[in-house]
């Protein structure tokens, strides 16, 4: 079976960019006691930079700058979900609840091997 991982990598930036975007905005939006996930300033922000960016790459349809958008994205994701159980930066200014650490790993495993499949090289190729 051949996967065009170049072309999930972009179907799914063009959709989780934008989602980036709308969940910073959210944080900005909900009251905190109604907030599942963190609501903090700094991590609202991070959301609305991270989405700008991946938002663009997704329009620019680079597939190499999408592929490690996705793979830089999944890992920083999956390393926040250690940092907030660990206590490690950025914890203290995200303010992580225990819904940004499921969120966290999930989407994150999945941007990191969508990204990595998207940058590997086919066998064969050079």
């Amino acid at each position: 079976m051949n996967v065009d991982w170049a072309r999930w990598n972009g179907r799914v930036l063009t959709v989780f960019g934008p989602v980036l975007i709308l969940t910073g905005i959210a944080g900005f939006l909900t009251p905190p006691r109604l907030a599942l996930m963190s609501g903090a300033p700094a991590y609202d922000v991070f959301h609305l930079a991270s989405g700008a960016i991946g938002t663009m790459l997704a329009w620019a349809k680079h597939p190499t700058g999408i592929a490690a958008f996705n793979l830089g994205f999944g890992l920083i994701d999956l390393y926040q979900a250690v940092a907030g159980v660990a206590g490690w930066f950025p914890a203290e200014q995200f303010q992580y609840r225990p819904a940004d650490h499921v969120a966290h790993v999930v989407i994150g495993l999945a941007l990191a091997v969508l990204g990595w499949q998207g940058l590997r090289r086919p066998r064969g190729a050079r």
